[in-house]
């Protein structure tokens, strides 16, 4: 038997102007799913303020739109990925400063690393790690963004590993700007908790023309691990 119903994403929740960030749709997803990995796929651009059918389906999967031609699946996933030690606070902290001193070409209104408000983004400022095949930030999440607990909800959890591995392509590899996330395999490890300090950081893992594979974590400021990210992001096709 499956179950749907309909969600909004928020404007809030954008990455590219009228579309959803795709850390926050994987999020959502993975919450509908009783798996500790989950993998995201998407199928196409979720549009922003416009009600989508979300459906849970008998394998444990969610569908996101119409079940002929859904904008994203989730699917219950293994994660082998060996994530590397998390650079020092210091160190992050003064990547997350070049970053903001000096933002590269291609930072879009994103809800994950633009250059927002702190009640309004994530602000999650990924640069590279001297001596370190590492892109990395220094991030407290706002108490903004806090559920009654005081905890950041596991949708923006996944949020905070998607823009690390955007970066990592761009500083680390050959990726263009305008990439997109084409899917999104993760694991929350431990609550994370607003209002304290956390590392975000990012390293490439592969290439193929278009196509760049790159692991993200998430790690508290003594390197902790909170969560790991595995993700495909694929350029914009060239003009011709």
């Amino acid at each position: 038997m499956t179950t749907s119903e309909a969600i909004v994403v928020p404007e809030l929740y954008s990455g590219y102007p009228g579309v959803a960030f795709g850390g926050y749709v994987a999020g959502v997803l993975a919450e509908r799913s009783s798996a500790r990995t989950v993998r995201v796929d998407f199928r196409g651009p979720v549009p922003v303020e416009t009600p989508v059918r979300i459906t849970e389906t008998t394998d444990d999967g969610v569908e996101l739109g119409d079940t002929e031609r859904p904008f994203a699946t989730a699917r219950p996933a293994e994660l082998p990925l060996d994530a590397p030690a998390a650079p020092t606070w210091d160190q992050a902290a003064a990547a997350s400063e070049r970053f903001r001193s000096a933002p590269p070409s291609g930072v879009v209104d994103c809800f994950g690393c633009g250059l927002r408000a702190a009640d309004r983004g994530l602000r999650v400022y990924c640069a590279p790690v001297p001596d370190l095949d590492l892109v990395a930030s220094a991030w407290t999440p706002s108490p903004a963004f806090a559920d009654p607990n005081g905890l950041l909800p596991p949708a923006l959890v996944w949020s905070a590993l998607d823009c690390p591995g955007n970066w990592a392509g761009r500083f680390l590899g050959t990726q263009r700007p305008g990439a997109v996330t084409a899917s999104l395999t993760g694991t929350i490890l431990r609550p994370v908790t607003t209002g304290e300090p956390y590392i975000s950081y990012a390293w490439l893992l592969s290439e193929s023309g278009r196509k760049h594979t790159v692991g993200a974590a998430l790690a508290t400021a003594e390197g902790e691990l909170c969560a790991v990210s595995e993700a495909l992001w694929i350029d914009p096709r060239p003009v011709s």
